[in-house]
């Protein structure tokens, strides 16, 4: 009951955050958030379960719920043009699901290549795509204990690395915009643009991670 309390006040703080200027350490906590129930909706598409005690769903109409929802639809719609390339990541990158050190290190690394020429919402939603893949893969090798290692990865980069950017843009709110045209030129270059640059730094980072034999 203790845990229901927290996370329910836990989840009215993230929610009340989305009202105003959000702080570095309320975006970090929505983007784990977001990152659960990202990672949660593929899990589910793949037909696996997952539960996380401190998993509180956002609140059907609010301000987060929202956020989630349009984070997804452009997953969705990144992954229907190459789903190749969100499917079997951690083979892609060569680590076992099995190792939580490796796993959580190939994804910062991939993290780092996908941001180092910039940061657009079309990276930061194949962010989420390439972490929700890597947790598919772990539920599947039996080792859901990494997902939650994941999702704090997660986190730590956003803390790193685009606090600043989504600040600046006055927090996650500011994603409900890439649905905003209705011109479908402007999102099928949104969708090819992401998709190619996510690509090239997946393949970066294959090659950064693999010694030389």
């Amino acid at each position: 009951m203790e845990v229901l309390r927290r996370s329910s006040v836990f989840a009215a703080e993230i929610m009340d955050a989305f009202d105003r200027s959000p702080t570095d350490k309320e975006l970090v906590a929505q983007a784990k958030a977001l990152g659960r129930e990202f990672v949660h909706a593929r899990l589910l598409r793949a037909g696996l379960a997952w539960s996380v005690p401190e998993r509180a769903a956002p609140t059907p109409g609010g301000r987060l719920a929202e956020v989630c929802a349009v984070l997804l639809r452009l997953g969705d719609e990144l992954e229907l043009i190459r789903p190749s390339l969100y499917r079997n990541v951690a083979r892609q990158l060569n680590v076992s699901p099995h190792s939580e050190t490796a796993v959580t290190s190939a994804f910062l690394a991939v993290a780092a290549q996908i941001f180092s020429a910039g940061v657009t919402w079309g990276k930061v939603v194949s962010l989420y795509s390439v972490a929700a893949g890597l947790a598919v893969d772990c539920v599947r090798q039996a080792q859901p204990a990494v997902v939650p290692a994941l999702v704090d990865c997660l986190g730590e980069f956003v803390h790193k690395t685009l606090a600043s950017w989504l600040r600046r843009r006055g927090g996650w709110t500011d994603i409900l915009t890439c649905v905003a045209s209705t011109d479908p030129g402007f999102r099928a270059h949104w969708l090819v643009a992401a998709l190619g640059s996510v690509g090239r730094f997946l393949k970066a980072a294959v090659s950064m991670l693999l010694p030389e034999r």
